[in-house]
């Protein structure tokens, strides 16, 4: 779920940007601003002066151009209509808040420029699945962890300092591979260190505080006047996060799977000494089989049946949600109205679908709420597109709805991901699928503003489809309710038999791999 600085930017036209040219041939500087607004000028071109008309007596050609030009700009061309060129020149912005787009004049012909700073991000997140999330099972959780949070700090404050628009991206780039291992590893260490019943509980409440993000971000953004100030505001907590490091233990179930029941055993203790517990003197020692430790391959999350078959639809649901999600995020820039108010309220919108969720997943499991889900926001995208504009009413009423089922599913995702995976493939499976959500997140500005471009609610149904369609394949997801995670990939296809799951009774599937 991305809701990055650029969010908060609006697309770059003169409308919404008020940019302004310093100098216009032939038009004088206080009659520019009516001759541009007048033609309605698309915001990637500029108009052309019109034809000077003859010098009068006692008059310079340059007094004759802006009187003409000033009585009526348009006056001189033929139906009313100028020529359009590319833009050139200076600009200047009027308006409160420093950002990107008037930082590095992401206008006009630079404009794809800002959509392009949103896909880098993504892309920096789809190397990190792919480079931090395999070493987070080959290395340990928060050794990548920690490695990752102070990654995310360094390249964040490069990003607020950087010189040119090229430093910027890479520095983008960077933050999005650190930010995704920091991210991923977080959520897995959560998941690990936690009992099944307890696992859907803290895995919702990471997604909550996922949501207060979303709805303190606006304040930020309004009440610090730059972007480089916004920039330090989110990133520089990055580096509190260090004192994890006496905190957070590594997750047992890790250490198990590399062969460290010893270490592991420590941990337990300690857990049960802070919960004023104690363990049984049966537990003594961690038992571990003589299999060979074997480090996380690609290979593995398609080689068996029930493992390719969830890989291929958490892949697409990933891709799915993030399109959907961050698209209706997006569009609120070229909706018209509050920029930061409507950005609080869709934060706001996600809040309860952390508590239906909670309400719901433990009653009649995880698939149905994940399907529905989709269904709900793929629907509400739809019927959306088709709404007359005379209701708005009603079009926000519908649009929240599709809003909160794609946060349900974009929540339900993560923990069924992680449910699904044994843990010697759950960080690189739960990184890597969620690769197609960081490629979601590339195409996604792209998708939009030139799907917009050509009809304003074509993305909406384009959304709307690809939900749908999520909502069919995810019921063929094996379901997760009160099973215990698998600890290898035998594990995971028993999952797909019936006597692992027959009508949601709880059946508490054996740890092949070790025994305490």
């Amino acid at each position: 779920k991305v809701s990055r600085i650029s969010d908060l930017e609006p697309k770059a036209t003169p409308a919404r940007a008020s940019v302004r040219a310093r100098r216009c041939d032939g038009l004088s500087p206080r009659c520019w601003a009516a001759a541009w607004e007048g033609a309605g000028a698309s915001g990637r071109t500029s108009l052309v002066p019109p034809p000077p008309r003859p010098v009068g007596l006692g008059e310079t050609r340059e007094a004759a151009n802006a009187s003409a030009s000033c009585s009526d700009p348009l006056a001189a061309f033929p139906n009313r209509s100028a020529p359009l060129v590319p833009c050139s020149g200076d600009w200047r912005y009027v308006q409160t808040h420093s950002t990107i787009v008037s930082e590095f004049d992401l206008v006009c012909v630079n404009a794809w420029m800002l959509d392009f700073t949103q896909a880098i991000l993504n892309l920096g997140f789809l190397a990190g699945a792919f480079t931090l999330g395999y070493a987070a099972d080959r290395y340990g959780r928060i050794v990548i962890y920690l490695i990752s949070c102070f990654g995310v700090g360094i390249t964040g404050v490069a990003v607020a300092f950087a010189p040119n628009f090229s430093v910027f991206v890479i520095f983008r780039f960077l933050q999005g591979v650190f930010g995704k291992g920091a991210w991923m590893t977080c959520f897995v260490i959560v998941t690990e260190i936690v009992g099944s019943k307890q696992r859907r509980i803290v895995g919702i409440v990471i997604q909550i505080f996922f949501t207060l993000g979303i709805i303190i971000l606006p304040g930020i953004a309004y009440f610090i006047p730059s972007w480089q100030g916004i920039q330090l505001a989110t990133t520089l907590p990055n580096f509190l996060f260090l004192l994890y490091y006496w905190v957070v233990p590594e997750s047992p179930r890790w250490l198990i799977t590399r062969k460290k029941g010893d270490k592991a055993l420590h941990i337990l203790r300690q857990i049960a000494e802070c919960n004023g517990k104690y363990l049984s003197p049966n537990y003594s020692e961690i038992t571990i089989t003589d299999e060979e430790v074997s480090n996380p391959s690609f290979l593995d999350l398609v080689r068996t049946p029930q493992m390719r078959k969830c890989t291929l639809i958490l892949m697409f649901a990933w891709f799915t949600s993030a399109v959907v999600y961050q698209g209706l995020v997006m569009r609120l820039g070229i909706i018209g109205g509050n920029l930061y108010i409507d950005f609080f309220i869709s934060g706001v919108v996600e809040l309860p679908g952390a508590l239906l969720i909670l309400l719901s997943i433990e009653r009649i499991g995880r698939r149905l709420p994940f399907a529905a889900s989709n269904i709900v926001a793929g629907v509400a995208c739809l019927v959306t597109a088709f709404l007359p504009e005379g209701t708005p009413w009603l079009r926000t009423t519908v649009a929240t709805l599709g809003r909160l089922g794609i946060t349900m599913a974009f929540e339900i995702v993560y923990l069924v991901n992680s449910e699904l995976y044994p843990t010697t493939l759950r960080n690189f499976g739960v990184s890597l699928c969620s690769g197609l959500c960081d490629f979601g997140g590339i195409i996604a500005p792209f998708l939009l503003f030139r799907l917009a471009a050509v009809w304003l609610e074509l993305p909406l149904i384009i959304f709307g489809i690809l939900a749908s369609i999520c909502g069919g394949f995810v019921m063929l997801l094996p379901e997760t309710k009160g099973i215990a995670l698998p600890e290898t990939v035998e594990d995971v296809e028993k999952l797909g038999s019936s006597q692992s799951h027959q009508c949601g009774r709880k059946k508490k599937i054996q740890v092949s791999s070790s025994n305490v």
